[in-house]
């Protein structure tokens, strides 16, 4: 068996003309490979073509050429086994409003064929932290609680694959944690995650692997480590108590911040802090305090999206 949960081959989807719209290619060809029992990031902006991809691999979406293989099973060839791998978490909050939590997770089940005797309500809403909630409508449950109970209904059949579209979009900083120590721990027991985000500062703590999508296609696709290495770029942040003219070494630009600190930005390959540093001191410039800053994925992110 594959050591990959999802392989992608020649994927491609287009949406037929409309009367309002023309015709729109939303993936353009997509290979990738997704290895088992990782943490793996979808980026990209909006209209890169993350939902159409999501919503293939759950079966919403017919694609228009390729092949989608979910832990082992051909998606045409075996499209039961292949849904029931997979496991997905919407963005949306689309709960039944007259359905206690208990209720809806029961129901989901149902709907997978899971017998009275192997489903894990409980332990699910135990996951989840919603066992003091089991018996409330869901129109009585805050927002935060919501989207835990989405997470809840993804698991009810305990897939190899579970894929977050925008999980934490609108929480508190609380209900975040808890969410993301909820998944760790699935990781840890050897579910496969797929997530995509916005909060690129997530992403980067994360995901083992991230590919970053743009206009229907796989821009850039590493892990982690190595896409934040492929800047080359960095910043000397110093706060001094005086100002003068300074003769900078070629290629170092100087940014003055609100804040009054005057931000270099150099090239790790071509100048070393101490180069920077050198000509503060020629300038007879008194240093208060220094740091560096290094490139994070969102400079990562829009260098490749630009």
């Amino acid at each position: 068996m594959s050591q990959n949960a999802i392989e992608l081959r020649g994927l491609k989807k287009t949406y037929a003309s409309s009367k309002k719209n023309n015709s729109k290619v939303a993936l353009s060809g997509i290979d990738l490979d997704i290895p088992r029992g990782t943490i793996f990031g979808l980026l990209g902006p909006n209209g890169a073509g993350k939902s159409t991809l999501i919503n293939i691999l759950a079966g919403l979406v017919k694609k228009s050429s390729g092949t989608v293989n979910i832990w082992g099973f051909d998606q045409d060839e075996n499209p039961r086994q292949s849904r029931a791998a997979i496991g997905v978490m919407p963005q949306e909050l689309n709960l039944d409003p007259f359905f206690t939590p208990g209720a809806s997770l029961d129901m989901q089940a149902g709907l997978y064929g899971i017998p009275r005797s192997q489903r894990k309500t409980h332990e699910i809403l135990r996951l989840i932290g919603l066992e003091d909630k089991a018996d409330a409508y869901s129109r009585n449950l805050s927002g935060g609680m919501r989207r835990r109970l989405l997470l809840g209904k993804a698991l009810v059949h305990s897939p190899q694959i579970l894929v977050l579209d925008e999980p934490t979009a609108g929480v508190d900083i609380a209900l975040r944690q808890m969410l993301w120590d909820n998944i760790r721990q699935l990781n840890l027991d050897g579910m496969t995650v797929i997530l995509t985000t916005h909060y690129l500062e997530e992403a980067q703590e994360m995901c083992d692997q991230i590919a970053i999508m743009h206009e229907g296609k796989i821009r850039a696709l590493d892990t982690t480590a190595n896409l934040l290495s492929k800047l080359d770029t960095k910043t000397l942040v110093v706060r001094a108590d005086t100002s003068a003219k300074i003769n900078l070494p070629d290629g170092v630009s100087l940014i003055i911040r609100d804040d009054g600190n005057m931000a270099f930005s150099y090239s790790r390959n071509a100048t070393s802090p101490s180069e920077i540093l050198d000509a503060l001191r020629a300038a007879n410039i008194h240093i208060l305090d220094i740091q560096t800053e290094q490139p994070d994925l969102q400079d990562v992110f829009l260098e490749i999206t630009k």
